[in-house]
């Protein structure tokens, strides 16, 4: 069941994240980050706990990430990544906003769910100050992907 995330999921999202992080997947996030961020986490949870996360990074007036998926390496393959990054895509919608993207290691993911790959140059700088604690910095080697809804899709 998929939900918005609350205080007390800090330390599973943190774990969840911070796996795929040691394999230089995503970038590590602090309890503190979670913390002061957790408003824009959703999760599932399963049974006794916490399988997967994603968290709608406002960036600018009509521009939010996708940022922080991760979902439990036993639970690959069975949709929850899929209707994590949708949720947040509606919710996105909810807020009016219609462009929305991500920066990833697994375009092909993206790319089925409607997002399109584009340049990095094409964000605004604003979204960087992320990716100064990224030991890849400042040679990214993400692939940007952009997901765009017209004004019916509000």
């Amino acid at each position: 069941m998929i939900r918005l995330a609350n205080m007390g999921d800090a330390k599973a999202i943190q774990k969840l994240v911070n796996s795929y992080a040691r394999q230089g997947e995503m970038l590590q996030l602090s309890l503190n980050e979670i913390y002061e961020k957790i408003f824009e986490f959703a999760v599932w949870e399963e049974g006794e706990g916490i399988i997967g996360c994603c968290a709608l990074h406002p960036a600018w007036e009509d521009l939010a990430e996708i940022r922080s998926l991760a979902v439990d390496s036993r639970s690959h393959k069975k949709g929850v990544g899929k209707a994590l990054v949708e949720y947040c895509l509606n919710r996105a919608l909810e807020f009016g906003i219609t462009n929305i993207f991500a920066l990833t290691y697994k375009p092909e993911f993206f790319k089925k769910l409607g997002f399109d790959e584009i340049s990095k140059d094409l964000l605004p700088k604003k979204i960087w100050s992320d990716c100064l604690k990224c030991p890849m910095f400042p040679d990214c080697d993400e692939i940007a992907m952009m997901r765009k809804f017209d004004e019916t899709s509000k």
